[in-house]
């Protein structure tokens, strides 16, 4: 099975009222774990790379891990580019191979963005490639994606059809009250998703698939294993699932997901060397991290997003 587009996965998505794991990818580890989980629970998956993930890694590597993953579970996999910024870097990915992209183009004016978007969109639909957009602006800190607190804003839903409209996307990114990173909320505040701009934007656009970016949880238990293990992470909250689950069984179809699986595999190794200090082989230690992240992967697909069998 080739890869393939996003388009027939939101499509089911949206009709039977769960939402597609988007999972950040940049090694050989992180690729496994998350396919295995999906291939054990027959979930479609979307693999996404940033462009951060692409300097790391390189195209070339990072393609044929994607390809072997295929190879491996027989799922339908749909190889996305996670934030790209500019038209040159979502051109360099449609050529090489990547079945959708993302130009976010939020950091400009509204019609700058407009502009870009749409550009982007022209060249990738020549190629049979699907785009995401993006309006509004999540705070917090992911790879090359830094919004300063207080810099961020909600979509206004008044702008997402002109929006979808004059640019042609097949998706939109939008901001209800997620956030980048690991740092997203202080212990004792509870995170508040905007679902009545969540609402808006379905009833403006109906049918059309929703996109949440910044929607880790931050689960607790990885944050402690790092900082029994001599980590100094601050306590943090995140995105509550129940909350997520709620967005997946309305017009959300896509919700990414990339801090839990640094937070899983980071906690993991520093345990494993805390316990084995003498051990230098990262056969032994990345085992370990890996199967941490299938088991998270696990949990997300069978809990938050409801995509299990729907491959």
């Amino acid at each position: 099975m080739p890869l393939v587009t996003s388009a027939d996965m939101f499509r089911k998505a949206y009709e039977g009222g769960y939402a597609i794991g988007a999972f950040n990818v940049n090694n050989m580890e992180i690729i496994q774990g998350i396919t295995e989980a999906a291939k054990e629970l027959r979930a479609p998956l979307i693999l996404q790379v940033s462009s951060g993930a692409r300097k790391y890694a390189n195209h070339t590597y990072l393609m044929k891990l994607v390809e072997a993953a295929i190879l491996e579970t027989g799922l339908p996999i749909c190889l996305h580019l996670d934030h790209g910024d500019t038209f040159e870097l979502c051109k360099s990915c449609v050529d090489g191979g990547f079945t959708s992209v993302m130009i976010d183009g939020s950091h400009h004016g509204y019609e700058e963005n407009v502009a870009l978007t749409a550009k982007v969109v022209e060249y990738a639909h020549a190629h049979g490639v699907v785009v995401e957009g993006e309006l509004g602006r999540l705070e917090g800190v992911e790879d090359d994606v830094r919004v300063a607190a207080g810099m961020g804003s909600y979509t206004d839903p008044d702008q997402v059809y002109d929006f979808v409209t004059r640019t042609g996307v097949d998706s939109l990114a939008i901001a209800i009250g997620t956030s980048h990173g690991a740092y997203k909320f202080k212990p004792g505040t509870k995170p508040l998703l905007r679902f009545d701009i969540l609402e808006e934007v379905q009833r403006r656009l109906p049918g059309f698939p929703v996109v949440l970016h910044g929607a880790s949880s931050v689960m607790p238990e990885f944050v402690r294993m790092i900082n029994e293990n001599g980590g100094s992470m601050p306590d943090a909250v995140g995105i509550p699932e129940d909350m997520l689950r709620k967005a997946a069984g309305m017009a959300v179809c896509k919700i990414n997901i990339d801090s839990d699986l640094r937070l899983a595999m980071t906690g993991t190794i520093r345990r494993y060397l805390a316990e084995h200090p003498a051990d230098f082989d990262p056969r032994q230690y990345l085992k370990p991290a890996r199967e941490a992240i299938k088991g998270m992967v696990a949990h997300k697909l069978e809990n938050v997003l409801g995509c299990v069998g729907k491959a």
